[in-house]
């Protein structure tokens, strides 16, 4: 804008050029865009990147299939994974997306990933509660009463393939 400014003003295109620290030919080009456009013709234009696959239409139906659930999709569990929706999408709207972009296509759309939860359908929820408040806390403390670093483990993410290390 300082360059468009100057231009204005009626300073020489060398002079703009080195005010603004640019070349001869870029004071040039901005000349031309600010006698043409003005003053908004050196503001940054948007890229609006490439045309999604899926319209707005489509990205709404989707939400409903989703929202209907995976077993109304014809899965056998409670659980949308990417590559389920992926398929979905492929099956219902004839576009193909990598798994990996379906998760930004759902958070686009609001979704975010959860984690189910692991319990047994036969867990007793008292028993849960007894073993937390009497058993869990005797564990924890050890023999003596008090944490040592044999007896107390690091827990890694399970899921990447990391196991529980001894700690040091």
């Amino acid at each position: 804008m300082l360059a468009g400014q100057a231009l204005l003003a009626g300073l020489d295109i060398h002079e703009v050029a080195e005010l603004v620290g640019a070349s001869v030919s870029s004071v040039k080009r901005w000349r031309r865009a600010v006698e043409k456009g003005g003053l908004e013709a050196l503001l940054a234009k948007p890229h609006p990147g490439r045309k999604p696959r899926l319209n707005a239409k489509q990205k709404q139906q989707l939400i409903r299939i989703l929202a209907a659930g995976p077993r109304k999709a014809g899965y056998p569990t409670e659980l949308w994974t990417c590559r389920r929706v992926a398929e979905v999408i492929a099956k219902t709207f004839h576009v193909h997306y990598h798994p990996d972009h379906v998760g930004r296509l759902l958070h686009q759309l609001g979704w975010t990933c959860q984690k189910p939860e692991q319990r047994a359908r036969e867990q007793d929820e008292e028993a849960v509660q007894r073993w937390r408040h009497r058993a869990w806390p005797r564990i924890k403390r050890g023999h003596g009463g008090v944490p040592t670093s044999r007896n107390t483990i690091r827990i890694g993410s399970l899921s990447s393939g990391c196991r529980p290390t001894p700690r040091n």
